[in-house]
């Protein structure tokens, strides 16, 4: 009868032990989710990541009219504090909206590419991060940076002494678990076959520069091999992005791609083994033939391209990175925001050269110089720069 009772006993302790790890098990994978959300910002960035354990960071934050529209979303979700903010190269639509944010919400850590910009905008988010005497971190390449001890966040480029500020792109790789985001920022293709040589697979992908073909490579799409592609973007954009070839690599490999353009914010959760989002897929519109009108020309493939753009001496650099001289006759330079068009004339570009598009009051002519205008063309808080052949197609654009 005793030896009875004694298992009797067992089997109920059993049952309760059990009972109680199985309920420890589904609070703590409850409790363990981790929020990405790819905020609708019109044409731009902003990332907000949700730990596992309650930590909060902010990549980006799109241009400085939508700043006020990210701190309402994080307020929203009830969010006084970021523990994390990383302003991944100077560019207005990637910085501009961390104005507001640093104005309204108190930041732990703000990272920063180190790359340094003349602009209003980046001057105004440098001084509001000492005056509120945030501590400022540049990180390099390879590093990793403490955010939650469940989340592996590791730099797979950063680099302050770029020419360029794409290149100076701060690009996160994020891993819980078996899942795993890769926010490429404005990164181009050659920063991305310099990547190529670590570990770049991920589960999500924020596709580099709003979807532009200037990143994206075929290579680094197959390397990649993303499930889900996020591109962030706006509707109508005068960049014609996302790019037709970007999109059909994208469904080459089979990648769920989700627009923020047509979906609004995307958010992906995850427990580190399976993950939902929470958008409708976006079915693009055929992109096997590029459309061509006067608002979106189609975009193509050149060796020439804008390699440098100094806001403030008027200076804009096209290199002809081919083997072969290209005629530049009838092409245009032109002044996204100002709107505004630099006729070529009849000069023909040789291999590896590069000629200087100037303008300003100090604007040269002469040699490798073709002076545009003594007025002032470029804004000095942010103008993207557009370059079309003589067929209207876009060949180049630098942010």
């Amino acid at each position: 009868m005793k030896k009875l009772i004694v298992v009797l006993l067992c089997i109920f302790l059993l049952a309760g032990c059990t009972e109680t790890l199985n309920t420890e098990k589904v609070s703590v994978t409850a409790g363990h989710e981790m929020r990405v959300h790819f905020i609708d910002v019109g044409q731009g960035d902003s990332i907000f990541i949700e730990s596992p354990n309650g930590k909060t960071m902010l990549v980006d934050g799109g241009v400085k009219g939508a700043g006020q529209k990210v701190v309402s979303y994080l307020k929203e979700l009830g969010v006084n504090k970021l523990d994390i903010v990383v302003a991944t190269h100077p560019d207005a639509d990637h910085i501009g909206g961390l104005i507001p944010v640093l104005n309204s919400i108190d930041i732990g850590q703000f990272y920063d590419s180190g790359k340094v910009h003349t602009s209003q905008t980046f001057e105004e988010m440098l001084t509001l991060i000492d005056t509120k005497n945030i501590p400022y971190n540049v990180p390099k390449t390879g590093d990793s940076i403490a955010f939650d001890d469940d989340i592996n966040v590791k730099v797979l480029n950063a680099n302050e002494n770029a020419t360029d500020n794409n290149d100076a792109s701060i690009v996160l790789k994020l891993a819980y678990g078996n899942v795993s985001f890769l926010l490429t920022a404005d990164a181009g293709v050659a920063l991305e076959k310099e990547m190529m040589q670590g570990d770049v697979k991920a589960t999500i992908l924020k596709a580099g520069h709003h979807g532009s073909n200037t990143s994206s490579s075929a290579e680094f799409i197959q390397k990649v091999h993303p499930e889900v592609t996020i591109l962030s973007y706006g509707e109508g954009n005068k960049y014609g992005h996302p790019h037709a070839e970007v999109v059909e690599r994208l469904q080459a490999i089979g990648s769920e791609i989700y627009s923020t353009a047509e979906a609004g914010t995307v958010i992906v959760s995850t427990d580190g083994v399976d993950y939902d989002v929470n958008s409708k897929e976006w079915s693009p519109p055929s992109v096997s033939t590029p459309q061509t009108s006067a608002s979106a020309p189609a975009t193509t493939s050149t060796s020439v391209e804008i390699v440098s753009k100094d806001l403030i001496e008027e200076v804009v650099g096209i290199k002809n990175n081919g083997k072969e001289a290209v005629s530049l006759k009838d092409w245009q330079l032109i002044s996204i925001e100002g709107n505004q068009v630099f006729n070529f004339p009849n000069v023909t570009l040789q291999p590896g050269k590069t000629i200087y598009v100037t303008s300003g009051s100090n604007a040269r002519d002469g040699q490798n110089y073709l002076k545009w205008t003594k007025k002032q063309i470029w804004l000095n808080d942010g103008d993207a720069a557009q370059l079309r052949n003589a067929k209207g197609d876009i060949v180049s654009e630098l942010d």
